[in-house]
């Protein structure tokens, strides 16, 4: 999907930078998230029998309000994303 939205998105005026930053964010975001939670059948898959899958999932919890944060943050505060400028 990148070739086909950066483009665009440098044609509306944005930094491609920003947008990456932002996209990558986001997909981590999804990939622990619902409402598939691919990162807990993993783990689920590699812990011991004893582990609940809802363990896992009030584990994932704490890391998934971060990456919201930092999504947000990111959202808020664009130089964080473009510190090298």
């Amino acid at each position: 999907m990148i070739p086909l939205i950066a483009p665009i998105v440098g044609a509306l005026g944005h930094d491609p930078i920003r947008f990456g930053v932002l996209f990558s964010l986001n997909m981590q975001v999804s990939f622990p998230a619902p409402p598939f939670w691919p990162a807990a059948f993993h783990l689920k898959s590699v812990a011991p029998p004893e582990i609940s899958l809802g363990e896992i999932f009030r584990s994932l919890l704490p890391f998934i309000g971060i990456q919201i944060l930092t999504q947000a943050l990111v959202t808020a505060f664009p130089a964080i994303a473009l510190c090298y400028r």
